[in-house]
């Protein structure tokens, strides 16, 4: 049998409006979902604020109701609150409409298990592989599914993030939520929480009119001003779904994504999930303290079942995607900025406390390669890369080829799973250590391209 097409990517299915992303691959991905849960159970929806977002929801929602699942609506909402109520409300399923960081000209669908966590490769291939056969499930018209409105969830959302921090009062916070679906939300529950907060961009707006929605340092020009100007101790921003969370200190300068993560990681200790692409700043600050750091493949699913199967304690990416386990097992960027919020509440300026993590010489650069020679490039970087170097530590293969040297230096070399490129990513103990080891994997890639 022909082996269907990938449809979902590292985080669900994203694409242009009107190209890959339209109603009706949004109903049959609700008739699909339906029928791979067997026709039957409850499957909460929210979406953000995209222009082409509800269009989606109603093609999902007649998918699902077609194949006998009910449909619990919660309306617009951040993803972290949909991966909640499957939790809470002991859903079959969750179903997001979102492009996240995208631009609004695109838009996407993203699903949840029962327990908040994403749906795992294996999961998603078997929707996939419903859809390319055609194989879904028929109702009669009295077995269809009915649709609830779900809205009491979002305060009990509320209530219980509450409970996990404790946020000395009066810290004073610029929110920038880019129009996107936490921009009522995330400033609200700061508020509750005790912060002085001021918002930017809290409209909700699908055409992100403020700035683009892509929390990164070219777009967060008017929160780091702000910040600084207004005297706030931090600014916040989130993605346009708020599963992401971006810190500003109190200088009005962006913090170092692997900083951020190193900082909160400290703070919690014990078992912590990370990515292979993630900086040993992080092993630094963990391990002192009797922690341990696990690394697995890019992307929140994966960082979801690592914490699952190791019992950890908190897990993120260095993109400003955390997962917290004590919580809900979705990304969640409110607890995200609520848990940074507290930890400057606490011990002081964010700037200081990032000073006091170290920091190691880190080179990126992506490499052009046609798509079609990625896999043989990389057999070739797995099978000889680690002769060219001495004193290697380990080679780790979960998500690309990474190796680690005998002073903790450390190389990555993955494909994109998006452009036609390899990308390399290092640190080096030194930055003699980093040019090298970069000079190395460079060559060796561009030989083998030729």
């Amino acid at each position: 049998m022909e082996e269907s097409p990938r449809l979902f990517g590292t985080s669900g299915i994203r694409g242009e409006m009107g190209t890959l992303i339209t109603s009706e691959l949004a109903l049959n991905v609700g008739k699909a979902l339906a029928t791979y849960l067997g026709g039957k159970g409850n499957v909460v929806i929210g979406h953000d604020p995209r222009t082409s977002s509800e269009m989606l929801e109603s093609a999902l929602s007649a998918g699902l109701l077609e194949v006998g699942c009910n449909v619990l609506q919660m309306g617009m909402v951040p993803t972290p609150l949909v991966g909640y109520a499957a939790f809470k409300l002991n859903a079959s399923a969750g179903v997001m409409v979102t492009a996240s960081h995208n631009p609004s000209t695109d838009n996407g669908i993203k699903l949840w298990n029962t327990d908040g966590m994403a749906y795992s490769y294996e999961q998603e291939r078997k929707i996939e592989t419903i859809i390319h056969n055609k194989s879904y499930l028929k109702k009669e018209w009295h077995y269809l599914g009915k649709i609830q409105q779900v809205k009491d969830i979002t305060q009990t959302y509320i209530e219980d993030i509450l409970k996990r921090v404790n946020i000395k009062p009066g810290l004073k916070v610029v929110v920038d939520c880019g129009s996107g679906a936490a921009a009522h939300l995330s400033p609200l529950i700061l508020r509750k929480a005790g912060c002085d907060v001021l918002s930017l961009n809290s409209q909700v707006d699908g055409f992100f009119p403020g700035r683009k929605v892509e929390p990164n340092e070219a777009n967060l020009q008017d929160l780091m001003k702000t910040v600084q100007i207004t005297g706030a101790d931090l600014g916040i921003a989130h993605d346009g779904d708020a599963d992401r969370m971006v810190a500003v200190d109190e200088k009005g300068n962006m913090a170092d994504f692997d900083k951020l993560l190193a900082l909160i990681s400290r703070n919690i200790g014990g078992k912590i999930i990370t990515t292979v692409d993630a900086s040993l700043c992080i092993d630094a600050c963990v391990k002192p303290l009797g922690g341990e750091v696990i690394r697995t493949k890019v992307g929140d699913v994966h960082v979801a079942q690592a914490i699952v199967e190791n019992s950890a304690a908190f897990g993120g990416e260095p993109s400003g995607t955390w997962l917290h386990p004590d919580f809900c097992m979705c990304p969640d960027g409110i607890l995200s900025a609520l848990r940074v919020a507290e930890i400057v509440s606490q011990e002081g300026a964010l700037s200081e406390l990032l000073s006091s993590i170290p920091e190691y010489p880190t080179m990126r650069e992506k490499l052009p390669c046609p798509n079609e020679d990625k896999k043989r490039i990389m057999k070739k970087v797995e099978d000889e890369l680690e002769a060219y170097f001495t004193e290697v530590q380990n080679v780790n293969n979960i998500d690309g080829i990474r190796i680690s040297f005998e002073d903790d230096s450390w190389v990555l070399v993955r494909p994109s799973g998006t452009e036609p490129y390899i990308r390399i990513t290092l640190e080096g103990k030194t930055k003699e250590m980093a040019q090298d080891i970069y000079r190395i994997s460079s060559e060796f890639i561009k030989k083998e391209m030729k």
